[in-house]
């Protein structure tokens, strides 16, 4: 913007989104894997810029069918990030980084899958690692891991807290995928995770939906949004909304983005 006389703020924002996969179907086994990069940057005004979004995802999946629709299955996920997150108040307070977290996901269970726009997978054994290999973030007990214990006079210790978490629980995955019209499509995915020894009722919840459309072969938009919610994993609260956050609490996490681009598809 410049002289405009109705006020705002000039800005820029780009953001890239990476998706690689790789399917096998025999008559018998099936093999997937899948590789999910989004990066996002933003500079309001004057301010320095800033990234956000930031999301590095793998997956890979095997399955041995034992009827037309249902099969053995054992699959893996990996979620973490690629740069570090520094807080807006505090430009040397270190909120994420790579690897801190990271969030890996090892199930056996059974897919039910009546038709490659639908499956459901059940896994009654699930283990849930954290990882979070920043030493400042792991004696703060960052992210559901056991923070550094205090010393008599009530200050952590640094280097004792752990930097790695696990659990055994019951997982779900749910993906559905449908055309709401020409070059319209609907994708959404559900999973949910429980852990049997520590608090089996709160369930971890993470739902993802999009809405994506094809203008032409080359320009493409797309609407996403994304449902978090963990019992151990503690966000800033600003309790008396001063816009400072003085306090950490258990919230649901929401993400929304609309974007307009270009698309590459080989």
């Amino acid at each position: 913007m410049s002289n405009w006389a109705a006020g705002g703020q000039s800005s820029l924002s780009l953001l890239g989104l990476a998706n690689v996969y790789l399917h096998y179907r025999g008559p018998q086994h099936t093999f997937d894997m899948s590789g999910d990069l989004v990066y996002g940057l933003l500079k309001p005004g004057k301010a320095r810029m800033r990234k956000n979004d930031d999301r590095l995802e793998l997956n890979a999946r095997y399955g041995r069918q034992f009827t037309e629709k249902l099969s053995y299955t054992a699959q893996m996920n990996l979620k973490t990030q690629l740069t570090p997150t520094k807080s807006l108040e505090k430009l040397d307070s270190l909120l994420s980084r790579f690897f801190a977290p990271a969030y890996v996901l090892a199930s056996l269970g059974i897919e039910y899958k009546p038709s490659e726009d639908f499956s459901l997978f059940l896994s009654p054994a699930t283990g849930k690692f954290t990882i979070v290999a920043d030493r400042g973030l792991a004696d703060a007990g960052a992210f559901g891991v056991q923070g550094a214990r205090l010393d008599t006079a009530g200050v952590r210790v640094r280097g004792t807290g752990e930097r790695f978490r696990e659990e055994l629980g019951a997982y779900l995955n749910a993906r559905y995928r449908r055309g709401l019209g020409q070059n319209i499509v609907y994708q959404t995915r559900l999973e949910l995770f429980s852990n049997y020894f520590h608090n089996p009722q709160n369930v971890d919840v993470n739902w993802e939906n999009a809405i994506n459309f094809k203008v032409n072969k080359l320009i493409s938009a797309n609407i996403t949004t994304n449902l978090v919610y963990d019992d151990d994993i503690l966000v800033p609260i600003d309790r008396n909304e001063d816009g400072i956050p003085d306090d950490r609490g258990r919230r649901i996490q929401f993400k929304e983005a609309l974007g307009i681009g270009l698309m590459y598809k080989f």
